[in-house]
């Protein structure tokens, strides 16, 4: 049998981090374990059913079955400029400053490719979403960790960053609301983000995947809204979160023309665009009445609520989050980050994120997810509980393996 070896790109990758979240649900399922999984950001509440509807009506249309558009239909890039105007009083140009994506995810990974050549820097945010470091090393290109720490509010500290280092950059990756920590940000800091950018002739993507899960009536802005935000960026928005669409696998890209047409360049050599019923029930979703969206963040707020009143219960330090639909919170010591991530699951049946495999300067924090009900995460905090009581004799040692 011969042997075939992998690219060093791939030989390179360290471990998905939520391939090997799967793989710890799977086994402690294997088990029988009654799992409560508050690891994965994936919304367990359904799409809304006008949409639903829409789809089913879209894909009947034999005009839908064939290769959709790369750049998104006509109809769908307009929704996406009227949303954007309607949500953050930004006005676009739909031919020129929207890019339909196969989810967020998909317009974040390929946009290296576009501008990024073998020994670029992009600076990227640490703890932050494994795909921007990932599509960085696809393109041959350096990741310069940008540490997100609690005392500066989980913003990057650009005097930290090395003059030789920024003469270097081509892209800086953003991200507000802010995975994992939950934070959000202020105009000043974006703001100082333009002002680097264009002085060191940076890209800047901002990913913008939370900024429809917020609460206490905090509407979160757009980087877009920021004077000189299109002359040096773009930003990445999704569907996935706002409507419960995660599966439908759907988003975009706004802002920088250029920068969205380079961007369009890799997707037409990689891709065949979004399928055209799914734009045509996206449409539909950018109409959806605030009496819906308000009871989809009443219920996100509920469950914040719940989890962060129980872990502070327990004596937990809890960033409260603002937006998005995780808790970020420090680990009790001794434990680690994995060691405390495997002790839960071990002990209380209950699956968190390790901090740590969203880059080292998560370690000493985990990720909790409120994808499941008030009622479960009750339980998920007493379970919590018992195992915070039952201590770390026995699985103190035991942590979640990411390294490469």
């Amino acid at each position: 049998m011969p042997t075939f070896e992998f690219a060093d790109r791939v030989k390179h990758l360290p471990p998905y981090l939520f391939a090997a979240i799967d793989a710890m649900k799977q086994e402690a399922l294997s088990r029988g374990v009654d799992l409560i999984d508050l690891s994965i950001g994936d919304p367990d509440l359904p799409t809304p059913k006008h949409i639903v509807e829409a789809m089913k009506e879209a894909v009947e249309k034999p005009a839908h079955h064939r290769y959709p558009s790369y750049e998104g239909m006509p109809a769908f890039r307009e929704a996406v400029a009227g949303w954007y105007k309607t949500r953050f009083n930004v006005a676009l140009d739909p031919r020129t400053e929207v890019l339909s994506l196969i989810g967020s995810k998909e317009g974040i990974g390929h946009i290296p490719l576009a501008f990024v050549n073998p020994g670029d820097v992009a600076l990227v945010p640490s703890p932050g979403y494994p795909v921007y470091p990932v599509a960085t090393l696809f393109a041959g290109g350096e990741s310069h960790l940008m540490p997100l720490l609690e005392e500066n509010g989980f913003l990057p500290d650009f005097r930290a960053i090395p003059e030789s280092v920024l003469k270097k950059a081509s892209l800086m990756f953003i991200n507000y609301p802010n995975n994992p920590t939950s934070a959000v940000t202020s105009r000043s800091f974006y703001e100082d983000v333009i002002e680097l950018a264009r002085k060191y002739h940076i890209i800047v993507c901002h990913d913008a995947a939370y900024s429809e899960i917020y609460y206490d009536g905090r509407r979160p802005m757009s980087f877009m809204e920021v004077d000189g935000s299109a002359e040096v960026g773009i930003e990445f928005h999704s569907l996935s979160k706002t409507y419960n669409m995660t599966g439908w696998r759907i988003g975009f890209a706004v802002g920088n023309s250029r920068v969205l047409a380079g961007l369009g360049k890799i997707k037409t050599n990689l891709d065949s665009g979004v399928f055209e019923a799914i734009q045509e029930a996206a449409i539909v979703a950018f109409g959806t009445g605030e009496e819906v969206l308000s009871g989809i963040r009443g219920v996100y707020q509920a469950r914040r609520d719940a989890l962060y009143n129980g872990l502070r219960g327990l004596g937990l330090h809890v960033i409260k989050p603002e937006a998005t639909f995780y808790l970020w919170t420090k680990v009790p010591p001794p434990f680690d980050s994995s060691g405390f991530v495997a002790h839960i699951l071990e002990t209380s049946g209950v699956l968190a994120t390790p901090g740590n495999g969203f880059g080292s300067p998560g370690e000493g924090y985990v990720r909790f997810a409120l994808t499941v009900p008030v009622e479960r995460i009750k339980e998920a905090v007493e379970r919590i509980k018992k195992a915070l009581r039952e201590g770390f004799r026995k699985n103190g040692n035991a942590s979640l393996n990411l390294k490469p």
